[in-house]
């Protein structure tokens, strides 16, 4: 059999490597910049910390682990028989691989809850798992780059997660991206003024395809949702929606001014914009788009989605939102948060597609001493102990080979110095170093070595 990995998960070279390590600094360095802390919590968690918390669509595609030991031995050979593979399930497994960063932390803010100190600020850079259908720009292991805010209310937060966004996207030359934002509360007011309220997911879930399958197979979708002709004759200004943000948030208030809810919802949007309009954005666009409708099993304000710049075809490259009671689920109510996260793998296949990397120096040693036999490697290694103790990096080839195989490899590696030690280097106490680019060689004491290469 020819080895071979699961689908949706990939390999990655040093160069791979190099490229995804710049693009995870270049976000931790933001995160640390606007005040975020680092966490991390265990690749896999108890199952009753995962299970029951996505939807019927997420607890499908989370990696359930087996029990140690003869699992079978303690399933019920009526669910066996049965094969009731939902029920069997629960007996053979109690541990899941995670699914996302948000519900353990959710679980890390209530189990810490009394070493914390709110507001608290973390970032968290960790893979998660997902058993989905893989394709372009989504697999079964990936990285999440996550940054969230919980105990404060305050709207300035996602005044600062819009300029987290930017801050990031500009210092890795992704510009024009658009952070695309609506409100939960907008989107319940108009589910509300237009006699939507019980239908409200199945409504915003329709509104939100309305860039992927149109207006007319969006009415199509909300009709067979049971939602009525009169109720889409209402939302029908949405259908079109254009103008400014400004001009967008005007049209939103006259339509949601019989609406509580939709008019906090809209002063609490105008907040944001009008500050963003303030304070400035580096390169990105923000826009009110109040077909967007992410996470409404949770979010309760803020809704954000990041697009790629125009003419790259993918999916979102980042998104969070507001939610009121996150840590509720495990019993530590009304602690409000906000946070965004940043798709890794999507940035990383949009900095390619637009040729953005800048040529990343893989790690190599500066300088490699060339392997003559047993009495030179001695003498060698006791100068290379002294170089790295001076943080310069050195290396032996450990094969005492052909001069041209040892030079050769030096070039593949692209590494700049070489050293040449034989028996007058020993006995002159020196070293030849040869510079690879420029071919030339010079002889130096240690001390002097050093300072060369230094």
């Amino acid at each position: 059999m020819k080895p071979s990995i699961p689908k949706g998960t990939r390999d990655f070279s040093p160069t791979e490597v190099a490229n995804r390590t710049y693009i995870m600094n270049t976000i931790k360095s933001a995160f640390e910049t606007f005040g975020f802390q680092p966490i991390e919590t265990p690749s896999f968690e108890n199952s009753s910390t995962l299970m029951g918390k996505y939807g019927e669509e997420g607890d499908r595609l989370i990696f359930k682990i087996l029990n140690s030991g003869d699992f079978l031995s303690k399933a019920d050979e009526n669910y066996l028989s049965d094969k009731d593979s939902l029920k069997v399930t629960s007996q053979i497994s109690e541990k899941a691989l995670r699914y996302d960063l948000t519900v353990p932390f959710a679980r890390y803010v209530v189990q810490h809850q009394n070493e914390i100190t709110f507001p608290f600020k973390r970032y968290q850079v960790q893979p998660v798992w997902r058993a989905d259908r893989p394709q372009k720009g989504r697999f079964r292991e990936f990285y999440q780059c996550d940054a969230d805010v919980v105990g404060s209310k305050s709207l300035w937060q996602e005044v600062e997660f819009i300029k987290l966004y930017d801050t990031v996207f500009s210092k890795l030359g992704l510009l024009q991206t658009t952070i695309k934002i609506n409100n939960r509360k907008i989107l319940s007011g108009i589910a509300e003024v237009i006699g939507a309220q019980e239908k409200l997911i199945d409504f915003t879930v329709a509104l939100d395809k309305l860039d992927k399958i149109g207006k007319e197979k969006v009415e199509a979708e909300m009709l067979a949702k049971g939602i009525s002709e009169n109720a889409i004759e209402k939302v029908q200004p949405l259908f079109n929606f254009t103008g400014s943000n400004l001009e967008k948030l005007a049209s939103l208030e006259q339509m949601l001014q019989t609406s509580k809810e939709g008019t906090k919802g809209v002063e609490e949007l105008r907040f944001v914009i009008n500050s963003i309009e303030e304070l400035g954005l580096q390169s990105a666009n923000l826009q009110v788009d109040v077909t967007l409708a992410r996470g409404l099993n949770y979010y309760t304000g803020a809704i954000f989605e990041v697009e790629a710049p125009k003419g790259v075809k993918m999916g979102s490259i980042g998104g969070g939102g507001r939610y009121d009671d996150l840590t509720g689920i495990f019993g530590l109510k009304d602690v409000s948060g906000v946070g965004v996260s940043f798709g890794l793998d999507r940035i990383y296949l949009v900095l390619e597609e637009l040729g953005l990397f800048k040529t990343v120096d893989l790690p190599k040693p500066k300088v490699l001493f060339v392997n003559f036999g047993e009495n030179e490697t001695l003498y060698a290694m006791k100068a290379i102990a002294k170089l790295r103790a001076e943080n310069i990096k050195s290396e032996l080839f450990p094969d005492n080979a052909k001069m041209k195989k040892q030079m050769n490899y030096a070039n593949k590696r692209e590494i700049p110095f070489v050293v040449i030690v034989g028996s007058r280097e020993i006995e002159n106490q020196e070293f030849t170093l040869k510079n690879m680019i420029s071919g030339e060689q010079n002889n130096y004491n240690l001390e002097e070595l050093i300072k060369e290469l230094k």
